[in-house]
């Protein structure tokens, strides 16, 4: 069994460094909040999670899956809004992992894939730093960091024979130091016959080399069910989607993943925790799912 820790981060952070203001206090009370409620909602590997009615993922043993609604209370008290889209979140069983992959299901048709020939990586680049640019001011106003794209960690890949996609960028808080650890995004995609899954990697650029197996790994497990998948589209009925796969990369993917908001952010609410347990990113998120001792 695993279980949740009573919230060590932010009890830590508040003895190291008192919350300043009334939001930084209603941040905390959140996030505390949140833990409890994806003790209660958490599935431990080996199972097989439905998602919706478009696919399952065979959790493998060593991973906890968290569902909605808990998750999305996690992904808003880390300063992501509520969406629709997610499904739900998978963590490491031990806490000497420190990442979190975000389950997302985007209904938006048949993506066709013929653009992934020519794309440039230098457009799609530009693209997603502009994009992240113009999510920069809902933040602010919401009390999150800033942030800026860095570059590519992984370039796009497009399989066209199994119709996954995967790509990854490295991101800081904007205006911090530049020996400031950075925070990664790895992204993966699953195209289906009626719209897409994503299975995104949060993680820190000192673990990315090692936790993208996990990525790959819960990828592999993804299955679309019988009349969903991506070869089952017909195109005399089907909706096509109104943009191509490389709006998976661009502006399209940084407005509406807001991914790099969730690492950084973490990051820089419980970042004198993070370092001095010397820890990535996402470390103290894996901390609060531990193996209970009592139990095998």
């Amino acid at each position: 069994m695993i279980a949740l820790a009573a919230c060590h981060a932010p009890a830590a952070l508040a003895d190291e460094a008192p919350a300043t203001s009334t939001q930084e206090q209603a941040h905390q009370a959140a996030f505390e909040q949140a833990t409890k409620a994806m003790q209660a909602a958490q599935v431990k590997g080996p199972a097989e999670i439905k998602l919706r009615d478009q696919a399952t993922l065979k959790l493998p043993a060593g991973y906890v899956w968290v569902p909605e609604p808990a998750a999305g209370q996690f992904m808003k008290a880390v300063g992501n809004h509520p969406d629709e889209r997610e499904l739900g979140l998978i963590f490491p069983a031990s806490e000497a992992q420190g990442w979190m992959v975000v389950a997302r299901y985007e209904d938006a048709g048949y993506i066709k894939d013929d653009d992934a020939k020519n794309w440039n990586v230098d457009d799609l680049f530009k693209s997603l730093k502009d994009g992240t640019e113009a999510s920069n001011e809902e933040r602010r106003k919401n009390g999150y960091p800033e942030l800026d794209i860095l570059g590519w960690v992984e370039k796009p890949n497009y399989v066209a024979d199994t119709h996954r996609l995967v790509w990854s960028m490295s991101a800081r808080v904007k205006g911090a130091p530049a020996d400031e650890p950075t925070s990664i995004n790895y992204n993966t995609y699953a195209l289906g016959r009626e719209g897409y899954i994503t299975l995104n990697l949060i993680t820190g650029q000192q673990a990315i080399g090692q936790d993208k197996v996990h990525a790959q790994t819960l990828l592999s497990a993804l299955d679309f069910n019988e009349g969903k998948r991506y070869a089952d589209f017909n195109q005399s009925t089907d909706k096509v989607a109104e943009y191509g796969l490389a709006a998976l990369v661009g502006g399209l993917a940084a407005k509406k993943l807001g991914m790099f908001a969730l690492a950084a952010g973490f990051f820089a609410k419980f970042a004198k925790i993070i370092l001095l347990a010397g820890a990535g990113v996402m470390a103290a998120v894996g901390k609060f799912f531990k193996r209970d001792k009592n139990q095998g």
